[in-house]
C-alpha cells in the first residue's frame, strides 16, 4: 500500500488549520527519542511563530497547500450571500464560529467572516464578536493575499469592498 504523502517544498505557502497560511522554510531530519524524523519547518510571520511538523503527520493534522481557484471564488461568492444569523446562545454560536476559523476550510472562514461583519451604519458589536470577526477576516485575507500575490491589508480591503457592496441589500436602514 503506497502513502498518499503530501508533498511541499521550501519556498511553498501552505494552510495549517489552527494557525493560517504559513511559508515552509526548510526541510530538516532529526532524531527524536531514537527515531529519525523528517520535519516541514513552517514559519508564521504574522505570529512570530516557527511550527516543526513531521512529514508523516502534516495530511493527518489537516496541513494543507493553498486553496485553488475555484474554491477562492468560491469563497469570495460566499461574502456576497445573505448572512445566516442564528439566534442561538453567543457561548454556542462563538465555539462553532472558532471552529470553523480553525479547520482551515476557506469557505467556512468566508461563512464566518460575513456572518460577523457589521457595516458602518449597522449596529456595533461586542467585544467577542469584533474579535472573532477580525480572526476570520484576517485569516481569509492571508490567504488571498498569498495566493493573489500581493499583502494582507490589499486583500483584506477587498475583501471588506465586497462585504461593503453586498450587505446594504440585506438589512434595512432605518430612516429617522
Amino acid at each position: 500500500m503506497a502513502a498518499n504523502v503530501l508533498s511541499f517544498d521550501v519556498g511553498d505557502y501552505v494552510v495549517y488549520p489552527k494557525h493560517g497560511v504559513g511559508r515552509v522554510v526548510e526541510l530538516q531530519n532529526e532524531e527524536i527519542a531514537g527515531m529519525q524524523l523528517e520535519l516541514y519547518v513552517l514559519r508564521f510571520e504574522k505570529e512570530r511563530m516557527t511550527l516543526r511538523v513531521p512529514t508523516n503527520k502534516a495530511e493527518g493534522v489537516g496541513m494543507r497547500k493553498l486553496s485553488s481557484d475555484k474554491t477562492l471564488k468560491e469563497a469570495m461568492e460566499t461574502l456576497k450571500a445573505k448572512p445566516k444569523v442564528k439566534r442561538s446562545m453567543w457561548s454556542r454560536r462563538a465555539q462553532e464560529y472558532e471552529a470553523k476559523i480553525n479547520s482551515g476550510d476557506l469557505v467556512s472562514i468566508a461563512e464566518v467572516t460575513r456572518d460577523l461583519f457589521r457595516a458602518d451604519d449597522q449596529p456595533e458589536q461586542s467585544y467577542s464578536e469584533r474579535q472573532i470577526f477580525e480572526a476570520a477576516s484576517s485569516r481569509l485575507a492571508r490567504e488571498l493575499a498569498a495566493m493573489e500575490e500581493t499583502d494582507e491589508p490589499t486583500a483584506l480591503t477587498k475583501i471588506l469592498d465586497i462585504l461593503n457592496i453586498a450587505a446594504p441589500q440585506y438589512y434595512e436602514v432605518k430612516e429617522d
